[in-house]
Order: C-alpha cells, then structure tokens, then sequence
C-alpha cells in the first residue's frame, strides 16, 4: 500500500484527468491512492484484464509465453494468444485517445502491456516484458497531426526509492 501512496504522489505532479484500471484487485488498490486523492472516478475495463496464457496448468509456462512474443498467434487450451490480447489491449488505448481528455492513466498488468507497447514497437519481446518493473510507468502520446505514438518510458522507480 506504501508503493500506491508514493505512486500517487509521482503522479500528483502531473494534470490526470481520467483514470482506468484492469478490474483485478491488485490493478485497483494500485492506482485508488491517486484516483482518492484527485477526486477521480476509478473507471474499470475488463479489456484491461492481465492475458491469460492458459485456463490449465503448464509446467514450462516461462518458455511458452517466451515463444508466444514471437508467434503472436500461438494460442495454448483455454488461453489467449499474443495477438487477441494486444489487439484487447490497443482497443482501449484506441479508445482513450479518441477521449476528449488530455492526461489519463490506465493500469493494466504486465505481459498485456508489453504486448501493447509491442503493437508501438515490433523488437519489443519477452526479455523486455521480463525487464518490466513493477510498477512500471510509460508515456504514450499520440501525435495530432502524423497520427504517431511515442513511447516514453518514465523513472517511477528511482522516484520511489528517493521518496521512500
């Protein structure tokens, strides 16, 4: 809970004007802090929800999901392949920058959203979802005129350390 408060205070720094969140308990109680303290609604999507690899256990998890960065169709039982949930995962980004808001905040967990920054930037792959942070803060603006998204990734992490 500590981590949410100093998340918080990193973002108080910044004009948030719409906040949303994977549905999942950990994506909420991360991001309520800010959401609270900037008198925000703390909207939900399920589209925001972390992939599922498979509905079944799989002992070599690790190397399936590895393999699944690059066949982005590969699809285990009951599961999600790469590519249905960056294309879940870029419908809400699509959605958000059609917003009529400047400055929003989505939560979501981590192998989804390095399947979305992979949609941005196709060398993304699993040594960088396995570089992830958590949390872990990146910046994505679009372009008004080009159409174009940047991608910035900012240093939450040294922020929480010296705040800590």
């Amino acid at each position: 809970m500590r981590q949410a408060e100093q998340l918080a205070d990193f973002f108080s720094e910044k004009e948030i004007d719409f906040i949303v969140s994977s549905p999942f308990e950990r994506a909420i109680s991360t991001i309520q802090p800010l959401s609270s303290r900037l008198g925000l609604t703390l909207h939900t999507d399920d589209r925001l929800s972390e992939r599922v690899l498979s509905r079944h256990n799989v002992a070599d998890w690790m190397d399936q999901l590895r393999e699944s960065f690059d066949d982005l169709d590969r699809k285990l039982p009951g599961g999600e392949s790469s590519r249905e949930a960056m294309d879940r995962g870029i419908s809400v980004i699509h959605a958000l920058f059609e917003r009529e808001e400047n400055n929003m905040v989505a939560v979501t967990h981590g192998n989804l959203f390095s399947l979305i920054l992979k949609y941005y930037d196709d060398s993304i792959g699993f040594e960088d979802w396995r570089a992830l942070a958590n949390p872990d803060v990146f910046e994505l603006c679009k372009q008004e005129q080009s159409g174009e998204v940047s991608i910035k990734h900012l240093e939450v992490l040294s922020f929480l350390e010296k705040n800590d």
